[in-house]
């Protein structure tokens, strides 16, 4: 059977929560969590998530031969990182000093634990941990129906730099402003998680099911 939505399974976190999800908003999609590259690349749409240090899943890519396959894929058809899944797209990481797939030039940096305040002066926690909002930079089919300032659950020590401005989808402040989600002609990827995020997340996924991959 056709898969409608591949999940890349590349050993790295728990894609059960993403696929229900998918399944939740698709029922009538076959939504598969797969380590096939050519299940990948012949599938309708690509959801590449996951968890974990840059170097680690760097290594299981290429370990199970999918590096091929993620970067066709992001070329080609509606493509959705999310979390490591979007800092995976640029050159470089401070994670471990690790190359990522260099899809997108920019490079991903750690949140400055001894300088995160907020504006009452309180220390804030690395890893950046819970809800907080994300505010728009660019009108794009993803974002429909959800509200500007809309909140996403996130889970994550190191945000992405990209090198053009106007890949930012979106931005979050902790306590300045870094960069939430990018689009980039048929990439939208995020540093939340939608499958996590109830409601907003669940009709992000329901966007991106609907997606034809443009701007």
């Amino acid at each position: 059977m056709m898969i409608d939505i591949a999940v890349v399974d590349y050993g790295m976190g728990n894609l059960r929560s993403v696929s229900k999800a998918l399944e939740h908003v698709a029922p009538n999609k076959n939504v598969a969590v797969t380590s096939s590259a050519k299940e990948i690349l012949d599938a309708e749409r690509v959801v590449f998530p996951g968890q974990g240090a840059m170097p680690d899943c760097m290594r299981e890519l290429e370990s199970r031969g999918l590096r091929d396959a993620i970067v066709q894929s992001a070329a080609s058809k509606p493509f959705l990182g999310i979390c490591i899944g979007l800092q995976l797209l640029f050159q470089h990481s401070e994670e471990g000093d690790a190359n990522g797939l260099g899809i997108l030039a920019g490079k991903v940096k750690r949140f400055a634990s001894d300088a995160m305040y907020d504006a009452e002066g309180s220390k804030l926690k690395v890893p950046h941990m819970g809800w907080n909002q994300v505010y728009q930079k660019q009108d794009h089919p993803m974002w429909k129906d959800i509200p500007d300032g809309e909140r996403f659950y996130y889970v994550h020590s190191y945000y992405v730099q990209p090198d053009d401005e106007s890949l930012v989808a979106g931005v979050t402040e902790y306590p300045k402003a870094f960069t939430g989600a990018i689009a980039h002609n048929n990439i939208f990827a995020v540093q939340f998680h939608p499958e996590k995020s109830q409601h907003a997340g669940l009709q992000l996924l329901s966007n991106f099911v609907q997606w034809n991959g443009k701007s």
